[in-house]
């Protein structure tokens, strides 16, 4: 039997675990009731690190025109990217990494408009976990990304972003302006009322804080402090847009011509300010911002207007008592101490009378009228009339104009619009006096700011009286000249390719010579700024045109575009008669999804609302607008039923924003040639196919034929 072992342990070794062994005691002790350990707030550490906050992104507000019609608004768009590295699938019979790199690109080329080479050699990158299939594929659409995913090709994924929309595309585009993405996802306006309105449409973000897990999953049962965002404001613009499409057509009328450097076209309601539409060469599409100016031609371009101010140098002198309409003078030229001013006809009419000046747009009639209003009383009444400061629109970069005239030479100048700059914005502030018995009013272009979630109206404009500059014996005593440039058998009336067939209009034309940078004019024989302002019908000014249109090398394309203008504008307002219809009454829009259909036709009857019922079934599943949004008189509520057999309806005469909502409805695509209204689009009863793209021409709905003018 053996002897038993026995252990002896050091005696020394014993107190030094014990010693240990108390430390670590008095360590964790310390550490679980000091609230701080090396500087560390141990409590508030544990907290931070297993805490998530994450962003709610509040929506950017919707721009609409007058008649509620969507102008600029966010979507859902996609990137796509592909992911290369074989690490990610862990089911060979489910790849989740792209396999076939070569059918890959062949089938992504023509859905994302690159080549096959191009996506290969992104695919082919080396070293990488995945890679972005750009630029083809940045900003891509909600109906291709459902496109794209029907391939079923491994490996491609999306990742979402917000992006801003706009439906009509180069359409009122220095007026909107355009917003950007920015790298952390949210949108801001860079340009136009985008930028000049950032702050009411971004709203503010909220937050979402909660407790994790170490897997990022919030731990059930835990507080969550949400803060809810703020959305931004929506904004309603006095634009119309049937309007705009005139003057869309009008611009594109004088683009025609060979050459032309800009050119601007606004609409405005003469008796409320109210900017209709207002159209600007050159022009971009805020989808894509190919720019080639970031200035707008209405409120951001100076220029010598040239002869339309003779309306407002006679004004000035008849309010003055300075004008006798029957009284002859020699037309031709006048010397001014070294200089000589001399008419555009250079020979003259003889002796004629001032009317007669004024309806042939003598410079020798305005200078001598200068003569005897001189130059307090001449810059006075353009100062009254707002030439020379801003006039407030609201809109970005909006210059003041030159306004700034002291010897005989220069008042006189002034007098035909040479020697001082004006914007295209104050020759329409100005004309509002004719229009409104010598009264100015402001012109603007922003209707409301409304919230969306609670419906108020944080501001709202409304017809603004600036100040009374002439009586009402000048006023009828205008409206006649400028009756008779337009209308008259006077054989030197400068303005008869204005007049219409439809409407009675009255008028005044400019042409001005274009400052050299280097001093004096430009002497080639575009250069030149040519202009007509327009108000009719003439028994009772409802509407002002203004166009101004610089080194157009075809000056008949003006009055061309013009008449067609004013006749379809006249036509659609139906005004004359000298009526134009001031509001648009709208109905504010109820949910009525899972709703029976028939049940919402017999509760929407008789409210003059258009029905647009897609599909038999008896469901409603979809509608737009949505809840709470506003419909115009006379306007479509499209109504998505729960049919699984969905066929087109008639779709001539819908607009473009009428197409683009359906479409989004029905899951395709419609691109468009034009402006206006949809036209031979034999579509009805034909089966829907989802993702397919269908090709629109637009036509105006409203069209007049007018004769070449002389």
């Amino acid at each position: 039997m053996k002897k038993a072992r026995t252990v002896k342990i050091n005696r020394i070794f014993i107190l030094v675990v014990v010693f240990l062994f108390a430390a670590i005691i008095v360590k964790l002790s310390f550490v679980a009731l000091s609230p701080k350990v090396d500087g560390i707030n141990l409590t508030e550490f544990a907290s931070n690190r297993n805490t998530v906050k994450e962003t709610i992104v509040a929506e950017r507000g919707a721009i609409y025109d007058a008649l509620g019609n969507v102008l600029a608004i966010n979507v859902n768009s996609y990137t796509v990217y592909a992911v290369l590295s074989d690490k990610w699938t862990t089911d060979p019979e489910n790849p989740q990494h792209v396999v076939d790199k070569e059918r890959t690109a062949k089938e992504l080329s023509p859905l994302i408009n690159m080549s096959e080479k191009a996506i290969l050699d992104l695919l082919n990158t080396e070293d990488v976990y995945q890679v972005e299939l750009g630029p083809g594929g940045r900003g891509i659409t909600e109906l291709l990304k459902e496109t794209i995913e029907k391939l079923e090709l491994p490996g491609i994924g999306f990742t979402k972003s917000t992006r801003r929309y706009y439906p009509n595309g180069d359409f009122l585009s220095y007026t909107l302006g355009y917003a950007k993405t920015n790298e952390d996802g949210s949108v801001s306006g860079e340009m136009g009322l985008e930028l000049a309105f950032d702050k009411e449409l971004t709203g503010k973000n909220g937050s979402r804080e909660y407790q994790s897990d170490i897997y990022g999953y919030k731990i059930a049962n835990t507080k969550e402090n949400v803060t809810k965002a703020k959305n931004g404001k929506d904004i309603y613009l006095t634009i119309d847009t049937n309007i705009q499409m005139f003057a869309e057509q009008a611009i594109t009328k004088m683009e025609s011509a060979s050459y032309l450097e800009w050119a601007t076209i606004s609409v405005v309601n003469a008796k409320t300010g109210e900017i209709l539409g207002v159209a600007s060469n050159p022009s971009f599409d805020p989808n894509i911002k190919e720019i080639k100016s970031y200035y707008d031609p209405f409120v951001s371009y100076t220029y010598e207007p040239g002869s339309t101010m003779k309306t407002f140098s006679f004004m000035a002198a008849i309010e003055n008592n300075l004008y006798n309409g029957n009284e002859y003078y020699n037309s031709g030229y006048i010397n001014i101490g070294e200089y000589t001013i001399r008419d555009w006809n250079v020979w003259g009419w003889g002796r004629i009378t001032f009317d007669q000046g004024f309806y042939g747009s003598s410079n020798v009639a305005a200078s001598l009228l200068s003569q005897r209003l001189g130059k307090n009383k001449l810059k006075d009444f353009y100062t009254k009339l707002g030439y020379g400061k801003k006039v407030g629109i609201g809109l970005p970069n909006e210059q003041a104009g030159l306004l700034d005239f002291n010897y005989e030479i220069e008042v006189a100048n002034a007098s035909f619009g040479q020697g001082m700059t004006v914007t295209p914005v104050q020759m329409v502030q100005a004309l509002t006096a004719i229009a409104n018995d010598g009264v100015i009013l402001k012109p603007y272009i922003i209707k409301k700011v409304v919230d969306p979630e609670t419906g108020e109206v944080v501001l709202e404009n409304k017809r603004t009286e600036v100040r009374k500059v002439a009586s009402t014996d000048t006023i009828n005593k205008i409206h006649k000249m400028l009756y008779g440039v337009v209308n008259s058998n006077e054989v030197m009336a400068s303005g008869t390719a204005y007049k219409t067939s439809i409407v009675t209009t009255m008028g005044k034309t400019g042409t001005a010579q274009i400052a050299s940078p280097n001093g004096g004019y430009l002497t080639g024989w575009t250069d030149y700024v040519r202009s007509f302002e327009g108000l009719f019908p003439y028994e009772d000014p409802q509407i002002i045109v203004y166009v101004a249109a610089s080194k157009i090398s075809d000056q008949n394309k003006i009055s061309d575009a013009v008449k067609t203008l004013i006749e379809d504008v006249s036509t659609y307002l139906g005004i004359v008669d000298g009526k134009v219809k001031e509001s648009y009454e709208t109905i504010k829009v109820s949910s009525y999804i899972n709703k029976n259909i028939k049940d919402v036709q017999e509760e929407l009857k008789g409210k003059n609302i258009s029905i647009v019922q897609i599909g038999n079934g008896d469901k409603i599943i979809k509608q737009y607008p949505e809840k709470n949004k506003n419909l115009n008189i006379n306007d479509k509520l499209f109504l998505l039923t729960n049919d699984t057999n969905l066929t087109y309806t008639n779709l001539n005469n819908y607009s473009r924003s009428d197409l683009v909502e359906y479409g989004k409805l029905l899951g395709v695509n419609f691109t468009f040639n034009g402006y206006g209204y949809a036209k031979n689009l034999n579509l009805q009863n034909r089966k829907v196919v989802k993702g397919e793209t269908i090709e629109v021409t637009l036509e105006p709905k409203y069209v007049t034929k007018t004769s070449n003018s002389t």
